[in-house]
């Protein structure tokens, strides 16, 4: 069976349902998921508006774009650090 993605309008439309007073069982069933994902859903997407929940979408994609420049840039410098310790010094040895 193939899973249902929900956007972040629709989940955070059922958690309002939720706050209602609708049973966290009650909308499981309804949109045919568990009711571990709703209360997951419920820690990260609770009490914010669909603007605020597409705010966080871009700030988690900026931050995992930046940890990749990151660790592209800490591969350039230890390949940068093994050439420079390859070089030999004026005596004609590597420094080692």
């Amino acid at each position: 069976m193939k899973r249902k993605r929900y956007s972040e309008e629709q989940i955070i439309s059922i958690l309002k349902r939720h706050e209602a007073g609708r049973s966290m069982v009650d909308q499981a069933r309804e949109h045919g998921v568990v009711e571990n994902t709703l209360y997951r859903w419920k820690s990260k997407y609770g009490g914010m508006e669909v603007s605020e929940a597409k705010r966080l979408r871009e700030l988690e994609a900026e931050n995992a774009k930046l940890k990749r420049l990151l660790g592209e840039a800490e591969l350039d410098k230890a390949a940068m650090k093994e050439i420079i310790e390859g070089i030999p010094d004026k005596a004609g040895q590597a420094q080692w």
